[in-house]
Order: C-alpha cells, then structure tokens, then sequence
C-alpha cells in the first residue's frame, strides 16, 4: 500500500450526528478499495460524537489554522491526493498544498452546493422564488472559485451538476457525480423490519445546528402539527437531532405531541419504531440523510420538494413530495391511517436504494477516474486555464493574509 492519501476535515467525522459524518466514511471505504493508506487531519475539536477512525485503520492528525506547521506536516506525508472537505478548507490550506505538494492531485468534496443552500435561504427570506441574483451571492463565487481551483469536485446531486453547468457554465471534466454510497438492503433484511401495525407516532431528525433543519421545525410547529393533531389527537410527533440549543428545547410540548427527543444514539431504532417521517425543508441543497434513513428503515415519508431534490431519479418516492401545507398535512395523515398506502409507498425507498445508491455501481468508475486523473494531471490542469488563473491571483491573497495572521499571532 503505497499511495497515500490526506483527507483535511472540516469536522471531525460524526456519522450518528450528521449525513456529512456518513458520506465521510463512504468516501474513506472508497479511497481504502483503492489501496490508499489514509490520514485524517483537522484543526476542529473532537466532540463525544466523534467516530473513531482508528478503528478502520485511518491515521488522525491535529492540525492548526494559519500556522506553517502544516507545511512540514504535509512535506513529510508527500500525500499522491489531498482531498478537501467542503470549499472552506480548500481556501484555508489549498495554497499550502499547492506550493508544497504540487504534483498532489487535489480532490473537493462539497458535501453539497453551499451556494445553492444559501440562494434558497435568501429567496425564503424575502419571499420570492430563487432567482440568477440570488445564486451569485457570496459563498457561491467563493464556492465556484474553489472548484476551478481543484482537479476535481464530488457532487452528490445530480441537480446541482446541472445547475452548475447551466447556470454557471462549469466545465463537466470539472465535476464528478458521486452520491451515498449504500449496502444494498437485501429482500430477508426488508422483511425484519416492524410493520404498520407495529408502529405508532410520527418522526423527523435532522442536527440541530442546521439552519434548514431548524427552520423546517418551526416550520412543523407553526403550520403542520396542529392541524395534524386535530385529526389525530393520540399521535405524536417525535423529533430528533444532534446539538439540540435552548431555542430547540423551549418548542418541547408534551401537551400538544411536540416532543424534543434530542441526539439518537441508534437511528435505525427510532425510525424503525416511528410510522411516517415528515420533512418539510424550506431551504438546503444536496441529499437529504434523513430520507435515507428512512428508506431503510421502511418508514414512508412526507417531504418537500427541496427535500426530495436528487434522491429519486426515475424512481417513485417512498411517500408524497407537498410543498402547500393543507397537501402535506392531509399526505401525512393519508400516510399514517391507510395501511394499503403505507404499504405501496415503503417499498418503492428499497427500489431507489439498491438501484440509484447500490455502491457497487460506483467503485469501479470513481477508483477508474481517479487513477485517470492523477496520469494525466499536467494536460487536465493546462485545459482549466481559470483554475489556474484563480490559483495564481486569489491564492496569492489568500496565502499573504495567512502569512499575516500567523506572525500577529506569534
């Protein structure tokens, strides 16, 4: 095993907190397919969530923000990819890495469109539909700049490809489409698990510290769960998440079936005993976590739009996509009383689970690009003359105002 490869982590990976914890290890299983010995490095603090990568055989390493120990570091590592997670860790070390380990073919995985999110966020603010101005806000350009800069950017949504080549003109070499990377869940497998009649009370998750996921619970209080209640004056709503805050907790009301659970120590538990999911994202881009776990644990849902954004393809949900309210509502109670519906609609999540994120789909192409890629690295490069364009003008700002901060903290 002589190729070796650097993950810088935004975070510390915490895949029963987040789906960006999950994808993390998806993508570490991959690079370990491919015969790469693997370090972990972040200047982030670990939290009693985080998982412990030794245990698959991935070396960690402390790093520091603006600090020119990391040159050493990764003079020493000589990494054959660096792979960086999310656009703001390119910016802090992707000059250091540049100018150290040139020849290190540079990998971004966005996790998702940051830009996209923050263009969603914008447009519900302000009551409008998503327009090109709100798209060319500031973590978008930030964002795209970050790409050309790369060799590579992982895309989890095939949506977002198209919005970055349309809207923005990306080059298609540029980007790589690479969603969830999921054990296929066998026919003996589906059948475990609990039945409709087994199950009570509705369920939604999402960490906490995620504006959308925040939003989409007040959202829940303010306009869905009442009137579901009326309906369904015993059912409860259960609700899930890591890092839960004061202004999470204070919306707990037992009287009324909102019930804050906070951190779910085993998510297959809780939605396996759970009979519909809800998802009402207002706002967010990439895969929604929550839907996964949901498929696989045959609990049906009802999700907006934006939720359901890249998840089913061809496919039928595995519940009803409702962007109005009184839709959703009725959708949601339609779900929980009728068995029948119930049903038809958790099958079709174990279709699009083994067919759109079967991992085995995707080995052999992404370990096939990779290697591609690092071969011909000098002629891939010379045809993104923006890339190096960026590479030579924003780093260089980048890389003196680190310098800068570096000997003021001195």
């Amino acid at each position: 095993m002589n190729k070796r490869l650097l993950i810088i982590g935004f975070v510390w990976p915490e895949p029963k907190s987040s789906a960006a914890g999950s994808r993390m290890l998806q993508l570490i299983e991959q690079f370990k397919n491919q015969d790469y010995a693997i370090t972990f490095a972040s200047a982030a603090n670990r939290s009693q969530n985080t998982y412990d990568l030794s245990q698959i055989g991935v070396k960690t390493q402390d790093i520091l923000l603006n600090d020119s120990s990391f040159n050493d570091f990764i003079k020493g590592l000589k990494p054959d990819v660096v792979l960086f997670d999310r656009f703001m860790i390119e910016e802090q070390y992707g000059w250091r890495v540049a100018e150290h380990c040139p020849d290190a073919l540079r990998v971004l995985d966005t996790e998702d469109f940051h830009g996209l999110r923050k263009a969603r966020e914008l447009a519900l603010k302000n009551g409008v539909e998503v327009k090109i101005e709100h798209l060319q806000n500031d973590t978008t350009k930030r964002e795209i700049a970050s790409m050309y800069r790369c060799d590579l950017s992982l895309m989890i949504s095939e949506a977002e490809i198209e919005i970055l080549t349309k809207q923005f003109k990306i080059d298609k070499s540029l980007l790589y489409y690479l969603p969830f990377l999921l054990e296929p869940v066998l026919e003996h497998q589906q059948n475990q698990l609990p039945p409709f009649e087994q199950r009570q009370h509705f369920i939604t998750i999402g960490n906490f510290i995620h504006p959308p996921n925040y939003d989409a619970i007040l959202y829940l209080k303010q306009h869905i769960w009442s009137k579901i209640r009326e309906q369904l004056p015993k059912a409860e709503l259960h609700i899930y998440g890591a890092y839960e805050s004061q202004k999470v907790t204070q919306l707990h009301n037992l009287k009324q079936g909102f019930i804050i659970k906070g951190f779910a120590k085993d998510v297959n538990d809780v939605m396996q005993n759970a009979k519909v999911c809800l998802a009402p994202l207002r706002f967010g881009a990439g895969l929604k976590g929550k839907l996964v776990d949901a498929m696989q644990n045959r609990t049906p849902c009802v999700m907006s739009s934006i939720a359901a954004e890249g998840m089913f393809g061809d496919f039928q949900s595995n519940g009803f996509i409702e962007n109005k309210p009184e839709a959703f509502i009725q959708k949601a109670i339609a779900l929980y009383t009728n068995a029948d519906v119930w049903q038809n609609k958790q099958k079709n999540g174990f279709k699009v689970l083994n067919e759109r994120f079967n991992k085995t789909h995707f080995q052999r192409e992404f370990a096939r690009k990779i290697e591609d890629l690092r071969k011909n690295l000098k002629t891939h490069r010379q045809q993104n003359f923006i890339g190096n364009l960026l590479q030579h003008q924003t780093l260089q700002s980048t890389k003196y105002l680190s310098k800068w901060i570096e000997e003021k903290n001195r």
